[in-house]
């Protein structure tokens, strides 16, 4: 399930079809994922610790009723960035920027900082 290493066009399929399973297989088993926000500052983010933890975080996300679409995305060896844009069904807008390490099974550390309409 974990461990494979993303592509830009791999990531933009599983994002734009909320395929959660896809996703999953893009961390290593031992990854870090660390998200800002408004309810998670830099001073006390939210972190999220291994594959297992991390896949529960995505199939929420790409559970709910909403649209996804990644905005633009750059692969450089061993970094990943790319630029998600998210829409609920009541018009409520999302974007989410997205840095990512990449080691030999996938991402190991990713930050994500990400802005809600109010």
């Amino acid at each position: 399930m974990t461990g494979s290493m993303p592509t830009i066009d791999g990531l933009r399929h599983a994002i734009e079809t909320r395929n959660a399973d896809s996703l999953k297989s893009f961390y290593a088993e031992d990854a870090v994922l660390t998200i800002i926000d408004s309810d998670n500052p830099p001073s006390k983010p939210r972190t999220i610790t291994g594959a297992k933890e991390i896949g529960a975080f995505l199939d929420d996300v790409y559970g709910r009723d909403m649209t996804h679409s990644l905005e633009m995305g750059m692969l450089d060896g061993k970094t990943l960035a790319f630029v998600q844009g998210c829409r609920y069904e009541d018009g409520t807008r999302v974007i989410a920027s997205s840095t990512a390490e990449l080691g030999p099974k996938g991402i190991v550390r990713q930050t994500t900082v990400q802005a809600w309409d109010s």
